[in-house]
């Protein structure tokens, strides 16, 4: 059993990142597996509001990028789980970038997107327990 907390009612990416339905629009992160892989973060590279993002697809491009986390083991990339245009960016992450490690599901979520197709992605993404038995293959 993996002890790493996946939530109900959010869906995962195969590259880590939540995404939460809040009003029509998305609220995105990094899975707690993520940043228990990626060790303490250190710096948060934020996207930029306005910015139009593809759902992360292969073969992965620029548009598919949010933008990055750091940590004292490496650089990721984070990736947009769901299309459409970046509405928010959680500006407390610059001071404050291990938000990522101690709350990556409440106060280090990274951006809020207004999607562009969010009924046909969101068949593309995991829901917990699918995401949950992703984990497993990967231990």
């Amino acid at each position: 059993m993996s002890e790493h907390e996946v939530r109900e009612g959010l869906y995962y990416s195969k590259e880590h990142e939540w995404l939460k339905v809040e009003n029509g629009q998305v609220r995105v992160g990094v899975s707690d597996y993520a940043q228990d892989k990626l060790g303490d973060v250190v710096y948060v590279e934020l996207p930029v509001v306005g910015r139009q993002v593809k759902q992360i697809g292969e073969p992965k491009s620029r548009d598919m990028e949010l933008g990055a986390v750091e940590s004292v083991k490496a650089v990721s990339t984070v990736y947009a789980p769901i299309s459409g245009k970046v509405k928010e960016v959680n500006t407390v992450l610059q001071e404050r970038p291990e938000l990522i490690n101690t709350s990556p599901y409440d106060e280090g979520w990274i951006c809020t997107i207004v999607p562009s197709a969010l009924n046909e992605e969101l068949k593309l993404l995991m829901d917990a327990k699918a995401y949950s038995e992703y984990l497993k293959k990967l231990e």
